[in-house]
């Protein structure tokens, strides 16, 4: 089994940065995709990011060009740059982690969610 822990959220002002961390432990072997994925209250969970074995990237063009991804096998972590933050990007954010063949489909395991708030 795979278990991801996430951590890094909180409360930022707007223009402000946050770095989201998800630890991975167990068989990760069986994966090759990592990514984050958000909700916000009354909305649907939607994909931020996600990056690939090959360290391929996908961006949700809202946040395209402000929010980086990346992960460090040595750590086994994947990390969430956020920048230029929004209120809009007020949600809490879950890890996922799969063995999937295309980057925009969802792994099956999911980490506990960090909550992110962007005050105005």
């Amino acid at each position: 089994q795979v278990q991801l822990v996430e951590s890094g959220g909180g409360l930022v002002q707007a223009g402000g940065s946050l770095r989201l961390s998800c630890v991975v432990s167990g068989r990760i072997f069986s994966i090759n995709v990592m990514g984050w994925y958000r909700q916000a209250p009354g909305k649907q969970r939607e994909l931020v990011a996600v990056i690939g074995g090959g360290l391929d990237t996908f961006y949700a063009e809202s946040v395209k060009g402000r929010f980086g991804i990346s992960r460090d096998r040595a750590k086994n972590t994947g990390y969430l740059q956020m920048n230029r933050l929004k209120p809009e990007d007020t949600a809490v954010y879950y890890c996922n982690a799969g063995q999937v063949a295309h980057l925009t489909v969802p792994g099956d395991i999911w980490g506990q969610g960090t909550q992110v708030t962007v005050s105005s």
